[in-house]
């Protein structure tokens, strides 16, 4: 791992602490109460790929969710440049995590198979 893969590592880990802590100080219900399940950062550290948790959410409130996380995101690269004294944050764009989901998809079709295979037996 070269030294600027590291520096992006470490970035990716504050913000991973420091935006849930941004969304908390929000007044809205809606969007202080989500979970930040990974953060990716671009080469440069220019922009910040914010992944999120969507569990109780249906796809009205996670649009909602999202548009009003565009609003904010002055706010929270603000306050997470603030709270780390960085000179600028990088720009963030949100998205909602659908890996548990297919994970536990193909939990269910593996179970299906063997479900099957054991019927055959």
């Amino acid at each position: 791992m070269n030294p600027g893969e590291i520096k992006r590592k470490r970035t990716e880990s504050v913000l991973k602490e420091r935006l849930p802590e941004a969304l908390a100080t929000l007044d809205d219900e809606r969007i202080n109460a989500l979970s930040v399940t990974e953060v990716v950062c671009s080469r440069g550290r220019y922009d910040a790929r914010v992944f999120l948790d969507p569990t109780g959410l249906s796809e009205a409130e996670q649009r909602e969710a999202l548009a009003r996380l565009r609003r904010v995101a002055g706010y929270l690269k603000s306050y997470v440049r603030d709270s780390e004294g960085w000179f600028k944050a990088p720009n963030f764009t949100f998205e909602f995590d659908d890996q548990l989901e297919r994970l536990s998809r193909m939990d269910e079709l593996f179970r299906t198979i063997e479900k099957e295979l054991g019927d055959e037996s």
